[in-house]
């Protein structure tokens, strides 16, 4: 298989492939190029019911994740996204994921792709939204993008959790400190010539623009980059399996009832570039 039959779900983001059943993902060595490849184009991609299990997702997330890297990437691992504290101690912090956001972006080199598998879904509420930072900025005009190219954003864990708790205790306040901010370019220039904005929960506040100002021209990119024509919107079925671009594409979850069943395998390919 050099090239996926796609279906395009959104204007700007999304597609469903058609076609491919599961025992395919580790009998066919050429599809994991043909996805990235796919994934370039698209920003996410959806495989619908394939029902796959943790060791399958886990084999072919590393084959992924190998694609065009001179060194084997070590295995994936899974993680429960669910909002259930006895199945994963984090699910406070996982209301966060509400809000949009790019994956890692407080680290130096973020996730290159993130993939997810629908094992239980919420019975109301629980879709998963893409909007695609590409677009966002090709849609720029000439000058907009001179000017955003020269500012830097701090990126905070604390910007993206007082969206969800904005009156955290002292206790909570120094837990989220724990992890570093991270200062980045707004806009990102990939290898490939493509650019893109790296924006989202995290984006505190320009670097050396007053606070109020900074905070208007980042929630006015927001605003336009995830606006409802630009968004795909996953209404997730069981056995379900979506992968993004986590460099290119940003992603919310659909709020819904931390009671509900709902629960996602989450595997996600190492980044190989920083921002810049």
């Amino acid at each position: 298989m050099s090239t996926l039959a796609t279906k395009r779900l959104g204007t700007n983001v999304g597609a469903e492939v058609l076609g491919v059943e599961v025992d395919q993902l580790l009998a066919d060595d050429a599809l994991p190029a043909a996805c990235m490849e796919a994934l370039e184009e698209h920003g996410a991609l959806v495989f619908r019911e394939l029902h796959i299990d943790d060791e399958t997702q886990i084999a072919f997330s590393k084959k992924l994740d190998d694609v065009g890297k001179p060194e084997p990437a070590e295995p994936p691992k899974i993680y429960l996204v669910t909002l259930d504290p006895k199945k994963n101690p984090s699910a406070e912090y996982l209301k966060g994921t509400f809000a949009w956001h790019l994956d890692g972006a407080q680290d130096d080199v973020p996730t290159k792709a993130t993939m997810l598998s629908a094992h239980a879904i919420a019975a109301i509420g629980g879709d998963t939204e893409f909007a695609s930072t590409y677009a966002a900025f090709d849609d720029l005009t000439d000058e907009a993008k001179e000017r955003l190219g020269r500012l830097r954003i701090l990126h905070t864990f604390e910007a993206s959790q007082r969206l969800v708790n904005p009156d955290p205790s002292p206790e909570e306040l120094a837990r989220w400190h724990e992890k570093p901010d991270k200062e980045h370019p707004l806009v990102w220039r990939h290898r490939s010539g493509r650019r893109s904005l790296v924006i989202g929960a995290s984006a505190s506040h320009v670097v050396g623009m007053d606070m109020d100002e900074g905070r208007a021209l980042l929630d006015d990119l927001l605003v336009r980059a995830t606006a409802q024509d630009r968004v795909y919107r996953h209404e997730w079925t069981v056995g379900d399996m979506v992968i993004w671009d986590n460099t290119g594409v940003l992603h919310r979850a659909c709020p819904y009832d931390p009671n509900s069943s709902r629960e996602m395998h989450r595997t996600t390919m190492s980044g190989d570039e920083p921002i810049q």
